[in-house]
């Protein structure tokens, strides 16, 4: 059952607004076997330094049997497969909530995906409208290793045409500590600081702290087309130049996922010893991002949990703020909700990291 519920397979120019009843379920095509060779060019296109997914010394220290693969390429890749069937006519994906990663990846493991539509909502123009998804991905054991909520901005087929009946989806504001999915295995304390390049473990954080991460880093042309191939991420938005010189912004926008990535590589330094991502609570592409432009990060430091059961590892939360072509030092940070033109991400997600004995 390509793309739809049974009878109404994708048509070949993809889903549109009119497309998306609340409770349709959508299977989605193409599983993909990730590899080392992925994990080699995630690392080329964003520059990502954790050790955890490019040591195996490291990895298998925590208690890995390989280097897991990135967090983020896990999810890139879990998003493209839902892309041919819920924003192949995107206009622009607005948000994520109730992200929740809850299991390793290991190079030689194969991700389905598929999803529901949980809500619908047109939009004043007539031109398009809002659906939201939930979606999660599964391995070649059929476990969940992902699931998430999006919500994306999908044109209509024609200009006042009919409209799902409107349905705004209430979402959980976090996903709480008690519901991280911590590895049993998971050895936090056998992350050698010489090896991440920072000493700074969980305790050492205080929220309300604030970390201008010291890099930048340009996106270009080339970096975004190809980590959007990377992820077999479709959406027309990202790769039709020449249908992008009629829309609003006259030009292709950056997948916002490769600024999240970018923002995560870039908070390194000042998170050296955050080792995983446990969830994302929710977060906006809060303006377009083109080729050019030159990313920078903040991090918020917003709460430190812990984990239930664990002593050894706890769960920071924090809001990270990508904005471009900016001083960061010059730079209020919005407040949650509120809306800057330099920013471009403001992300709300909780890192894993080592607890002093």
């Amino acid at each position: 059952m390509t793309g739809g519920a049974a009878g109404a397979p994708r048509p070949r120019e993809g889903f549109f607004f009119e497309d998306f009843a609340v409770g349709r379920r959508l299977a989605h095509a193409a599983p993909r076997t990730l590899t080392q060779g992925d994990a080699a060019l995630y690392l080329a296109l964003t520059g990502s330094r954790q050790p955890v997914h490019c040591a195996e010394p490291a990895a298998r220290a925590l208690g890995h049997r390989a280097c897991p693969l990135d967090d983020l390429l896990v999810f890139h890749v879990a998003f493209g497969k839902t892309v041919h069937d819920v924003s192949y006519n995107a206009v622009a994906n607005l948000g994520y909530a109730d992200v929740r990663f809850l299991e390793p990846v290991y190079a030689g493991d194969t991700l389905r995906a598929d999803s529901e539509v949980i809500g619908a909502r047109a939009v004043s123009s007539g031109e398009a409208g809002i659906v939201w998804v939930r979606s999660r991905a599964v391995n070649q054991h059929g476990r969940p290793v992902l699931s998430w909520v999006r919500w994306v901005l999908v044109a209509r087929r024609e200009r006042g045409g009919p409209a799902p009946a409107p349905v705004v989806p209430a979402l959980p504001g976090c996903v709480p500590a008690a519901g991280l999915a911590v590895p049993a295995f998971l050895q936090a304390r056998a992350l050698d600081p010489a090896d991440t390049g920072g000493s700074r473990l969980w305790d050492d954080y205080a929220p309300g702290e604030t970390i201008d991460h010291p890099g930048g880093m340009t996106v270009e042309e080339a970096d975004h087309m190809l980590a959007t191939r990377l992820y077999q991420n479709d959406a027309r938005v990202h790769f039709d130049a020449f249908a992008a010189r009629g829309s609003a912004f006259g030009r292709r926008l950056v997948y916002g996922g490769h600024v999240i990535s970018l923002a995560r590589a870039l908070a390194h330094d000042g998170l050296e010893n955050a080792f995983a991502i446990a969830a994302i609570h929710g977060g906006t592409h809060a303006n377009p991002t083109f080729a050019g432009d030159t990313i920078r990060a903040r991090t918020v430091v917003t709460a430190r949990e812990a984990v239930p059961g664990r002593d050894d590892v706890g769960a920071l939360r924090v809001r990270l703020i990508a904005a471009k072509d900016t001083d960061l030092a010059g730079l209020p940070t919005p407040a949650p909700g509120a809306k800057d033109p330099a920013v471009v991400l403001d992300l709300d997600l909780t890192l894993l990291m080592p607890r002093r004995p």
